[in-house]
């Protein structure tokens, strides 16, 4: 998708991101990345924060991966790293999805 403003390609990454991560990065900008200023916000620890800011980081490493080809693994991967998915669950998908695509080729 290309910004009509700048004509700067937007990163498909940006556009998989649910519009509650958008709204936890936009505060978290706002607040100059203070994590202590949006843990009063958000009414929670520092460590439940980190814990926050650490799966958001990880989804967006894993949405913007060039080492992923295949959508559907990309969203299993991001939900698993957002903590959406058990590891079992996830890894039982995943399992499962890989042994479908083999027997479909």
């Amino acid at each position: 998708m290309t910004d009509k403003r700048t004509d700067i390609e937007r990163p498909l990454w940006l556009d998989q991101l649910e519009e509650e991560d958008l709204a936890f990065i936009k505060r978290f900008i706002l607040l100059s990345g203070s994590l202590k200023d949006l843990g009063d916000i958000y009414n929670v620890s520092y460590p439940t924060l980190r814990l926050r800011l650490d799966r958001l980081i990880e989804k967006i490493k894993i949405l913007d991966s060039q080492k992923i080809e295949d959508n559907f693994e990309r969203l299993l991967r991001a939900q698993f790293a957002a903590g959406k998915l058990e590891a079992s669950a996830f890894k039982q998908l995943l399992a499962t999805y890989q042994l479908q695509k083999k027997k479909s080729v």
